[in-house]
């Protein structure tokens, strides 16, 4: 929350204070990140894989070229988020950015309070296209109790959705903004793939694997964006959705393939027999930052820790999902909205399939092959249209 103020000396007062806690033990926690990274080598082994990385992707019936096909796809179109960064630079009128200043809104004028109510308006118009069927059940979701919507003392923060057979239960902190609205967007995209998965599918095959989870919750999200974009005729309104949605790309889509490729490098060098030393994780971290974030940012000492914050990264390769997913989704979304019946069918087949299929079969039912990198250069372009739209309607060219 910090980060996104626009009083420049308390957000680098709170990002470089934030990431003192972790220099102060640094160490240790690197030592912790070499004794997961060595047990991961030690599994994959013993069960004759070629690498980590190859058994860690073989539990969901992935190649490991998928994971790699990912960081090489985004390598190659960097330039776009780079391109990102140029336009954020002019619009913050700055000459260069500091790592604390890429949270900050670039529009805040349209920052508008969004009601509960508003907000589950807004949601269920956006999933009209998926049919009566799917609607019905969204809407007794939203009304009958399945989510825990407010922020209340000893309440936990942030958000999550769990699956169960009587139905599923969304627990966020609502509150009256933009960000929440997509929250409960995303929430609710997860509830109903487990409400179709529990319901189409024997209790062994109804819980889907990670790969594809978070597929139902991220094309939700485009869903009302392009609901909401299509209702505004404001410039600068459609400027802020736009610049939400080019967060959205940047962090879900660039940053998490930065951090996969980060697990990637981290244990190759315990394959060479390296030892992960808090200099050696600091240092390819702080190169992969500048790479990915161009000339136009200077890549501040402190985020060269950021590996250190990342529980994930105990969780086994598990990033790059996030990356995948929202290539999917974009792909899938743009689909939907042309309105075509198969496809919409096809997706719901998806989404009631739990795991019967692998999750790349899964994916190719809903019309996205994962196995191939079309879906992320897609999601590239798209992303660099809408950087080009975002420019135009902030500078009014």
């Amino acid at each position: 929350h910090m980060l996104e103020q626009e009083d420049e000396v308390l957000r680098e007062s709170a990002y470089r204070n934030f990431y003192a806690g972790y220099g102060s033990m640094i160490h240790t926690l690197a030592a912790c990140l070499n004794g997961q990274t060595n047990q991961l080598k030690f599994n994959s082994t013993a069960r004759k894989y070629a690498s980590s990385l190859e058994c860690a992707v073989d539990a969901n019936n992935v190649s490991p070229r998928v994971y790699e096909q990912l960081i090489e796809t985004v390598h190659k179109n960097i330039h776009v988020l780079h391109k990102y960064m140029r336009v954020r630079k002019e619009v913050m009128k700055k000459e260069r950015l500091h790592m604390y200043d890429l949270y900050v809104p670039m529009v805040n004028e349209c920052n508008i309070p969004v009601s509960f109510e508003q907000a589950k308006e807004d949601v269920l118009h956006s999933i009209q296209l998926y049919g009566t069927e799917y609607a019905k059940v969204y809407e007794r979701g939203l009304n009958s109790r399945w989510i825990d919507v407010y922020e209340n003392e000893g309440k936990r923060s942030g958000a999550y959705s769990s699956g169960q057979r009587v139905h599923p239960f969304v627990l966020m902190n609502f509150a009256n903004s933009l960000d929440t609205e997509f929250t409960l967007a995303h929430e609710m995209g997860h509830a109903m793939h487990s409400y179709m998965s529990f319901k189409h599918q024997p209790f062994i095959d109804s819980d889907y694997k990670i790969f594809v989870a978070e597929v139902a919750s991220t094309c939700n999200e485009a869903l009302l964006m392009h609901y909401l974009l299509e209702r505004t005729t404001d410039k600068k309104e459609r400027a802020y959705l736009i610049n939400y949605l080019l967060e959205q790309y940047r962090g879900t889509m660039y940053r998490q393939a930065m951090l996969a490729e980060f697990e990637m490098l981290i244990n190759e060098e315990v394959a060479k027999n390296n030892t992960l030393s808090a200099e050696l994780l600091n240092k390819i971290n702080h190169d992969l930052n500048a790479f990915y974030y161009g000339e136009d940012v200077i890549v501040d000492a402190p985020i060269d820790l950021e590996w250190a914050k990342i529980p994930h990264l105990y969780m086994n390769f598990y990033l790059y999902q996030y990356a995948t997913s929202f290539c999917a989704s974009m792909a899938i979304s743009q689909k939907l909205l042309k309105g075509n019946q198969e496809d919409i069918e096809n997706y719901l087949n998806f989404l009631k399939g739990g795991c019967s299929k692998s999750p790349i079969d899964l994916l190719k039912m809903a019309g996205v092959d994962m196995t191939s990198p079309h879906p992320i250069h897609d999601a590239i372009c798209q992303f660099d249209q809408l950087v080009d739209e975002f420019d135009e309607l902030i500078n009014c060219k």
